[in-house]
């Protein structure tokens, strides 16, 4: 018995094909001394930072990575529950709100106090503040509308790619109040309080990355496609961690506005996306019990931990 011949490939493909591998490979060399040279660039900018902001570009990256981890799942084909699902955003949304209690509003009332305002001048000033911080959030969301971005998706559309990167952009628009918070804290507080927070932020983090590569796997893009767009959506933190800190450096004059604009921007994410797309789905009690747990969970961390 023969077997049959082997296919011949065409010398038009062969010589595409070897055209296509040395751009691959000129591509590679490409972006590899990019890096190399981004890399450098950023060692050298690190170093010129003070202090509060390398440790709070330090802090930001640890929340852009807890976002990256929270991708992992989507990437290694792991199914969860609709309630799983909602309950991890409940979490996520109860470590923001006693972040938002405990690590921004109250050291901004002290903050505030220590400047030399009485009670009701610095309750004023924390209440403009937190109206401030929601107002630039709504703003920025205005942008670029989220909640439609995804509507009606065709992968196979050549608009596809542009909607999947809006709708990243539009996550990060709403992640980015987070890494200010952050560098609030390093810029302000004390550095226990300040790790305490990127610490919640970052839990909180890993339900927000599995919730974007989720909506984005839901209207047909690729598991990897998926939780590398999961992963960018969180690299807006550290630099508005660097932000948040170098402005507080310039002035310690804006600490309680920092502090409480941070305090007002998580708050309206916490009441416009987080809550309704945890409860979205009918689980309110599952969602409602996850946010009180998350609230304690983060409350012992800034307060009995610190």
């Amino acid at each position: 018995m023969h077997s049959p011949p082997l296919r011949q490939v065409p010398s038009s493909w062969r010589t595409w094909l070897s055209v296509r591998r040395w751009r691959v490979l000129a591509g590679a060399v490409i972006a590899l001394a990019g890096l190399l040279l981004l890399l450098r660039d950023g060692a050298l900018l690190l170093a010129d930072l003070p202090p509060p902001a390398r440790m709070a570009l330090v802090g930001g990256c640890w929340a852009a990575a807890a976002t990256a981890a929270g991708t992992l799942p989507i990437l290694l084909s792991q199914n969860f529950s609709q309630r799983s699902y909602d309950a991890a955003l409940g979490l996520g949304g109860g470590i923001m709100l006693a972040a938002t209690s405990f690590s921004l509003v109250l050291p901004a009332l002290s903050a505030s106090r220590a400047a030399g305002a009485g009670a009701i001048d610095a309750s004023l000033t924390v209440g403009g503040g937190i109206l401030l911080g929601m107002a630039l959030v709504m703003l920025l969301g205005h942008l670029v509308q989220s909640d439609r971005v995804l509507q009606d998706a065709n992968v196979r559309a050549p608009q596809a790619m542009t909607r999947a990167w809006l709708f990243v952009a539009a996550v990060a628009i709403h992640n980015l109040p987070e890494g200010v918070a952050i560098g609030v804290g390093y810029g302000g507080v004390d550095a226990v309080k300040a790790h305490t927070l990127a610490t919640g932020i970052a839990i909180q983090d890993i339900p927000e990355g599995l919730v974007v590569a989720l909506a984005l796997r839901a209207v047909g893009y690729g598991r990897g496609f998926s939780a590398l767009l999961g992963a960018v959506s969180g690299l807006v933190e550290p630099l508005g961690a660097v932000a948040g800190a170098l402005l507080i450096e310039a002035s310690t004059s804006f600490l309680p506005w920092g502090l409480a604009g941070a305090a007002g921007a998580m708050l309206y994410v916490i009441c416009h996306d987080v809550v309704p797309e945890a409860q979205r789905h009918g689980h309110c009690n599952t969602a409602a019990c996850s946010l009180v747990i998350g609230f304690i969970v983060m409350m012992v961390l800034d307060t009995a931990l610190s």
